[in-house]
């Protein structure tokens, strides 16, 4: 992996995380205030499922 595809990646990110607000910026607030009231081993067990996924879909990818 070069320094190219790192940067490919997170441009990516930036990209879809950016589509939410621009898409529906009202929609996006309430998300954001749901998931500010979440307890912290719930937001943990969310980030965890996250890193798990994009491991999984990134050994299937490559």
């Amino acid at each position: 992996m070069n320094w190219s595809d790192l940067l490919s990646a997170f441009a990516l990110y930036l990209v879809i995380e950016g589509l939410f607000p621009f898409i529906s910026p009202a929609k996006w607030r309430q998300s954001l205030a749901v998931i500010a009231r979440l307890k912290e081993g719930q937001l943990r067990f969310f980030g965890l499922l996250s890193i798990l996924s994009g491991l999984l879909l990134l050994l299937w990818v490559r």
